[in-house]
């Protein structure tokens, strides 16, 4: 049996849980580049009866998985992955498990770099290197207001983190009431407004159809321009394009993005030809204490389905048509 560990960047994977309590009969390998394209995905994964994915990095949709022949379970970590077919993977019989991980993580970056930006610290630290002292001069967040674009698990630590800074702290998503945002820490306001007032605006929502995009150009121009946007989120929910052309023609002061539309950011990305922009490579959940316990959680995934169980299971119903399937056959 052989698994595979994708999108492993850093090559720690298999430092990260104990790969040996599979026995000799099992084989685990580490891939550390990404690959986009599904051809070269299906060549390299052909043989391989269990892939272990980071959660949306990878695209996993049914051209692939019904071109791996061998594959016979999927685990991603945390348990939810917009990125793959669930509906491919049921009907072909392959289970989707998915593991924990440490919730608390990409609210600290935000944190971070709210600090970083109003602070101007990479750009203080690049010109210290080059010889110079004090080149821009920053600006506290205490009394500054806090905009928070989603106020869930992550929203609510941010809004904590806020409201210690002593911040003013507002909030907006579609299904936001008034109550469950003081009860998250955080004042409701109209989408417009948490727009036009945020001195720091911070995106805390997933990645659906209804928020795709809904960071648009009508949005972003009713910033002020000292205001800041931070994305640590997921890149699509912003419009890319129009928050390029606010920066460039500072309309609004800077920002922040650990995500993007595309991943890893390409070279001839033009963020990357600004100053005014903190540009990380998805950093939000990656940490040696959450990689210890995705790649734990699934190598206990790996072992219950060796022994014929399934562990955090996304998708039930593939291992019940399989079991109606082989009944029928028999």
């Amino acid at each position: 049996m052989r698994v595979a560990l994708l999108d492993d960047y850093y090559d720690v994977a298999l430092e990260m849980a104990d790969w040996s309590r599979l026995g000799a009969d099992w084989q685990v390998t580490s891939f550390a580049e990404n690959v986009p394209e599904p051809d070269r995905l299906v060549e390299m994964l052909s043989s391989f009866d269990v892939v272990v994915l980071m959660r949306e990095r990878t695209k996993f949709p049914r051209s692939v998985i019904e071109r791996l022949p061998n594959l016979k379970l999927i685990i991603t970590a945390a348990m939810w992955n917009a990125i793959i077919d669930m509906d491919a993977a049921t009907e072909r019989g392959i289970a989707v498990c998915g593991t924990g991980d440490v919730g608390h993580l990409t609210a600290e970056l935000t944190l971070g770099l709210m600090v970083a930006l109003t602070r101007n610290i990479p750009f203080e630290e690049r010109a210290l290197r080059e010889g110079k002292w004090q080149v821009r001069l920053g600006e506290g967040l205490h009394g500054k207001t806090l905009g928070l674009l989603g106020l869930g698990a992550l929203g609510r630590q941010v809004a904590g983190f806020g409201r210690m800074l002593g911040m003013e702290v507002i909030a907006w998503s579609q299904n936001l009431t008034a109550e469950k945002a003081a009860e998250g820490g955080a004042r409701h306001v109209p989408k417009e407004e948490l727009f036009t007032r945020s001195d720091i605006l911070s995106i805390h929502l997933k990645l659906a159809d209804r928020t795709r995009g809904i960071v648009d150009a009508a949005s972003l121009a009713r910033m002020k321009p000292t205001a800041y946007l931070i994305n640590t989120s997921r890149g699509p929910i912003v419009d890319e394009a129009a928050l390029y052309d606010m920066l460039a023609a500072g309309h609004i002061a800077g920002a922040a993005l650990d995500v993007y539309s595309v991943e890893p950011l390409p070279m001839e990305s033009p963020f990357r030809r600004l100053d005014n922009v903190i540009l990380l490579p998805h950093l939000g959940y990656v940490t040696r204490e959450n990689w210890c316990r995705i790649y734990g959680d699934a190598l206990e995934d790996i072992e219950a389905f060796r022994e014929g169980r399934l562990l955090r299971c996304l998708n039930p119903e593939a291992v019940e048509g399989r079991s109606r399937e082989t009944a029928g056959r028999s």
